[in-house]
């Protein structure tokens, strides 16, 4: 048993030494050394000696087990240390170089407008309004004076969701419900998305809007004229020209439509302005009497205007956008430059 002992011991430290990595270690601790390995089995042997043997035999079986631990545990160190060598080696970090900056991400050019605006009209006393984007018929169109049979009803090319429920065709249903609620004075402003069906390079199908309401006693076109001049000239710059030109629209009246010296060329005429030196930005007037009567207030003694206007105009107007779709098509290059 003595020579099975010896020659055990030595073709597993052979296979110890040859090892290079852990793996082939854990397979010789099993194969010699574990609960089956072939030392456990000679082990089971000693009952066959005499008993003057099992003494000197398990002396000798309790060396080779610990030579051959030993040799593991050295066989084990060198190589994890060998395998961290090459990690280091292959992993290592240059602390020289150059830290990598964390993107960050931006406001969309949409949001910046809205934000801006609602600066400027909150230093004139204005406060924001909101309202659903699913609306009630009457609130979107009969209590703005747009009767059931109304052509201006074929303006708003409206999404219809279900019975008299739609998608609101611009924000001015926020100043109906604000108005039920509410008794003047009254300003506010109310930003949000709208829908009608309609795109192309200057349409969307959904696009924002900001309506504006004042209402008070003795409120005239001029405070119109003037409040939206102090706000273009502070959206635009001081020397922008400002004109309105008489329009209609079926809940103001007086109406008009507010036009700025094009931010392009000038005023001298371009092809963004076709020539004429002005662009339009908003329609406003003085709110219809008709509205007061589905809101309960008395045209009599409370007067006040109205105006509204496309955010996503004004942003192209604002950072020289040329096309509407890039406002909604979230390509990175294009946002990158807000």
């Amino acid at each position: 048993m003595r020579e099975e002992l010896e020659k055990l011991e030595i073709e597993a430290l052979a296979i110890i030494s040859k090892a290079s990595d852990e793996d082939t270690l854990q397979s010789a601790r099993i194969r010699f050394l574990g609960r089956k390995g072939e030392l456990t089995l000679l082990m089971k042997g000693l009952g066959s000696l005499s008993p003057e043997e099992r003494p000197l035999v398990g002396q000798v079986v309790n060396s080779i087990r610990e030579r051959l631990e030993s040799a593991l545990e050295a066989a084990l160190l060198a190589v994890r240390g060998e395998e961290m060598a090459k990690r280091l080696a292959t992993e290592k970090i240059d602390v020289t170089l150059p830290g990598r900056s964390r993107t960050l991400g931006g406001k969309h050019p949409v949001t910046l407008v809205i934000e801006e605006i609602t600066d400027i009209f909150s230093g004139l006393g204005f406060s924001v309004a909101e309202g659903p984007e699913i609306e009630h018929d009457w609130y979107n169109f009969e209590a703005l004076n747009f009767p059931p049979e109304h052509p201006a009803r074929d303006m708003q090319d409206t999404f219809f969701v279900e019975g008299d429920l739609l998608l609101r065709t611009h924000t001015s249903p926020v100043q109906i419900r604000t108005m039920l609620k509410r008794r003047p004075p009254l300003r506010i402003i109310a930003p949000g998305a709208v829908y009608r069906c309609d795109s192309d390079a200057t349409h969307s199908p959904m696009f924002h809007q900001i309506e504006g309401l004042m209402l008070d006693k003795n409120v005239t076109f001029g405070d119109l004229k003037g409040i939206l001049t102090v706000f273009t000239n502070q959206l635009f710059g001081q020397k922008t020209g400002v004109r309105l030109r008489p329009s209609f629209f079926p809940f103001t009246e007086p109406s008009a439509e507010v036009d700025i010296a094009c931010v392009i060329c000038g005023g001298k005429g371009c092809r963004v302005c076709k020539n004429s030196g002005w662009l339009e930005i908003l329609g406003s007037g003085m709110v219809d009497p008709e509205v007061y009567r589905h809101v309960d207030y008395d045209p009599e003694e409370i007067s006040g205007f109205a105006f509204g206007m496309g955010i996503e105009r004004i942003a192209m107007l604002k950072y020289g956008i040329s096309d509407m779709r890039l406002l909604f098509e979230n390509d990175i290059r294009f946002l990158r430059q807000f």
